[in-house]
C-alpha cells in the first residue's frame, strides 16, 4: 500500500512527498484506513518508534474543518517533549492545509501565551494532562466540540500519575466522540480506561500485546553488586561505537554515574529532574545529533526523548515495572533497524528477567563480560578501522611530510606501526592490565582475583548495593533517600483541605502558578480535611510566605504560614490521609522541584514504585 491509495488529502500527501514518506509503517497501514471509513473507537498497540503520530496523525488533518473555528481534536501526550514533538510533526504535515491550526500546551512554558494561541485558533490541540487539565478549570479551552480524542502512550501517562488528570479531562469531554487509545503496553489501567471511556472499541495491534520488538536483541550480564559499573565501562568499550541510553534507578545514581563516565574520559552527560528546561533540552538535543555517545537517565527524565538509530539501550538497573523495560528496550531497533537491550543484573534479578521473558515471550541472551584482552582487541582493531579509512587530505599535509619523513626515516615499516598503535592505545592496554573476572560464577562467588586497574576502580559507593537489593529501600523515587534525612526542609501551612476539593495535585499546581516559586524544591505533602501541610527546601522559607501573598484558591483566600515539626499521629486530629512526596520533579534534598506541567500530576510517595 501507498499512501495515495489510503484515500488523504492531496496537501497531505504533497507535504508527505517532501518529507520523504514513501509507504506506510504496519501500524499506519492499518490504522489510517480505519479512521477514514469509521467512527468507532479504536485501541492500537504498537512499539515506540513504529509511526504512530502518522498513524493517528494524518486521519485527524484529513478530517479537520478549517471552517468551524473550534477544537475539534485534542490528542494528550505524557511529556512535554514528545508533546512538541507530536505538535511539530502534525504541523509539517499541515503544511499546506490552509486556515489549519495545531496548538501546543504543555507545562514549563508560559501558560498566558498559551492562552493566546488558543484565543486564535486550535483546530487541534496537542498538550500534557496536567497542562489541559489546568486550562479546562480556567475555562481557557474548550472541548464541547472535539471529535476525537487521541491518547498517545496511554501507559506512560498512567505511570507518570496522571490517572486523576486523565479521568478529569475524559469525563468533561462530549460523550459523542471517537476516542484513539495508542500504548506499547496494554496494563489493567487501559482497559479500565477503555472500559469506562470507550465504546466497544475496536483493537488493531502490530506485534502481541507488551512484546518488545523483534528488531531488538536482548541479553543480561551477571555481576557483584560493587561491579557494575566497571562492567559497565567493557561492555561500552567492547562497542567502539555505541549510541545509547543508559538506565538508572533515581535521579542520584543517574548524575553519579554520568559524572564518573566523564571522568573517566566517556562521551556522555544525564539527563535527570534538577536540570532547568533550557539545559534539558541542550543536553537532548547534544545527544540527538550524536555529539554525545551516552545518555544517562531515569525512565522519567528520558520520556518523550525520541531519538532513532539507537545502537544500545543499557540498563544499568531494572526497572521496577516490567512494562518499562519494553518502553526503554523500544528506544532501539527502530524503523527496522537492528537494536541491542542489555541489563546488567546481580544474582537476585535472575527471576526479573524470566519474569521481563515471560511478558514479552522473547528470551534474553545470558553473555559473559567480557576480558581485558577481548576489550583491547575490539578497540585497537576499531583504531586500525579507522586510520584505514580516514580521508586523506594531501593538499592540507603534503607541505609537512618531507620533515616527517626526514624525523621517522630511522624506524622500519613495523616499528613505525608499533610506536603508532602505541601512542594511540597505551591507555587501554595500561588500564586493562591484568583486569579481573568480573562474571558471577555459579554459585555466585565474587571473582575478586588478580585485582587490576580496572578492579582498584570499582564502584567504592558502600551504598550501590542499597539499590540493587530491590526491596523497597531506594525504589520509591527519583531522589537520595540520605539527602532526606539531612532536616534541609522547612514545614509550612495552608489553610485550604480535603473538604475544599484540594489536593496534592492541586497544591503542586498552585506552587506551579506562582512563578517566583515554580522551581523550589517540594518534599513531603499532607492533605487533611481543613487546612494541609508541606515541606520546602529551607532555603526558600521567604520565598514562599511572599509568593502566596493575596493568592485565591477557588474563592478561598490563600493563607501560608511556617508550621512545627510533623506531630505524631495520636497528636493529630481530623483527616489522617497524608500523602508522601509530591508530584513535580524530585530536587537534591529528596523533595520535587516544580516544572509546569510536572506540577500538574500526581506521583506516588516515596515510599511506592517508581
Amino acid at each position: 500500500m501507498t499512501f495515495e491509495e489510503t484515500g488523504l488529502r492531496p496537501e497531505i500527501l504533497k507535504a508527505l512527498g517532501e518529507i520523504g514518506f514513501e509507504s506506510p509503517t504496519p501500524i499506519q497501514e492499518k490504522t489510517i484506513p480505519h479512521l477514514l471509513n469509521t467512527d468507532k473507537d479504536l485501541i492500537a498497540l504498537a512499539q515506540t518508534g513504529t509511526g504512530k503520530t502518522a498513524a493517528f496523525g494524518l486521519p485527524v488533518l484529513h478530517l479537520s474543518d478549517t471552517e468551524f473555528n473550534s477544537t475539534q481534536a485534542i490528542v494528550l501526550c505524557p511529556t512535554r517533549e514528545l508533546c512538541l514533538q507530536i505538535y511539530r510533526d502534525l504541523d509539517s504535515f499541515a503544511k499546506y492545509m490552509k486556515g489549519l491550526d495545531v496548538v501546543a500546551v504543555y507545562g514549563g512554558d508560559s501558560i498566558d501565551k498559551q492562552i493566546k494561541a488558543l484565543r486564535r485558533g486550535g483546530h487541534i490541540v496537542v498538550g500534557t494532562p496536567g497542562r489541559v487539565n489546568d486550562l479546562i478549570r480556567r475555562k481557557r479551552l474548550d472541548l464541547s466540540s472535539v471529535r476525537t480524542l487521541v491518547l498517545d502512550e496511554a501507559d506512560e501517562m498512567l505511570n507518570m500519575g496522571f490517572k486523576d488528570e486523565l479521568d478529569s479531562i475524559l469525563s468533561a469531554m462530549p460523550e459523542e466522540r471517537q476516542t484513539l487509545l495508542f500504548s506499547a503496553t496494554m496494563p489493567k489501567e487501559i482497559s479500565r480506561i477503555a472500559k469506562n471511556y470507550m465504546d466497544t472499541p475496536d483493537e488493531i495491534a502490530v506485534g502481541k500485546k507488551n512484546e518488545g520488538a523483534d528488531t531488538v536483541t536482548h541479553e543480561y550480564y551477571m555481576v557483584n553488586a560493587r561491579d557494575k559499573y566497571p562492567a559497565l565501562k567493557r561492555l561500552v568499550d567492547i562497542n567502539p561505537n555505541v549510541y545509547g541510553i543508559v538506565f538508572c534507578r533515581t535521579r542520584a545514581e543517574t548524575k553519579e554515574i554520568a559524572n564518573k563516565l566523564v571522568h573517566d574520559g566517556y562521551n556522555a552527560d544525564a539527563l535527570h529532574g534538577d536540570l532547568s528546561q533550557a539545559q534539558r533540552e541542550q543536553v537532548m538535543n547534544k545527544f540527538r545529533i550524536k555529539h554525545l555517545q551516552l545518555l544517562v537517565a531515569t525512565d522519567v527524565a528520558a520520556r518523550g526523548l525520541d531519538v532513532d538509530n539507537l545502537t544500545h539501550v543499557i540498563n544499568f538497573n531494572l526497572p521496577d515495572d516490567p512494562e518499562a523495560y519494553v518502553h526503554r528496550s523500544g528506544r532501539t531497533g527502530r524503523a527496522g533497524k537492528k537494536g541491542i537491550s542489555l541489563a546488567i543484573i546481580h544474582t537476585r534479578e535472575t527471576g526479573r528477567i524470566r519474569q521481563i521473558e515471560r511478558m514479552m515471550s522473547k528470551k534474553f541472551d545470558h553473555k559473559q563480560v567480557p576480558n581485558g584482552k577481548e576489550v583491547c582487541s575490539k578497540q585497537l582493531f576499531n583504531l586500525i578501522d579507522k586510520i584505514e579509512n580516514i580521508e586523506v587530505n594531501e593538499e592540507q599535509i603534503e607541505q609537512f611530510m618531507p620533515d616527517i619523513y626526514k624525523k621517522l626515516e630511522w624506524l622500519s615499516r613495523e616499528e613505525l606501526i608499533k610506536h603508532f598503535v602505541s601512542a594511540e592505545f597505551n591507555r587501554f592496554l595500561t588500564y586493562y592490565e591484568d583486569a579481573p573476572d568480573l562474571n558471577v560464577t555459579s554459585r555466585g562467588r565474587d571473582n575478586d582475583r588478580g585485582r587490576g586497574r580496572d578492579g582498584r576502580s570499582r564502584d567504592r559507593d558502600r551504598g550501590r548495593d542499597r539499590d540493587d537489593r530491590g526491596r523497597g529501600r531506594d525504589r520509591g523515587g527519583d531522589f537520595d533517600r540520605d539527602d532526606r534525612k539531612s532536616n534541609n526542609y522547612s514545614r509550612f501551612f495552608i489553610n485550604i483541605g480535603s473538604k475544599d476539593e484540594f489536593s496534592p495535585t492541586n497544591l503542586i499546581g498552585l506552587i506551579n502558578d506562582q512563578p517566583s516559586v515554580s522551581q523550589v524544591g517540594v518534599g513531603k505533602i499532607e492533605i487533611l480535611k481543613k487546612f494541609s501541610f508541606f515541606e520546602v527546601d529551607k532555603q526558600y522559607e521567604k520565598d514562599i510566605i511572599d509568593a502566596f501573598q493575596g493568592v485565591n484558591y477557588n474563592g478561598i483566600d490563600v493563607s501560608v504560614e511556617p508550621s512545627n515539626p510533623k506531630p505524631s499521629a495520636r497528636d493529630r486530629g481530623g483527616d489522617r490521609g497524608g500523602y508522601s512526596g509530591g508530584g513535580r520533579r524530585r530536587s537534591s534534598g529528596g523533595g520535587y522541584s516544580g516544572g509546569g506541567d510536572r506540577g500538574g500530576r500526581r506521583r506516588r510517595s516515596s515510599n511506592s514504585k517508581y
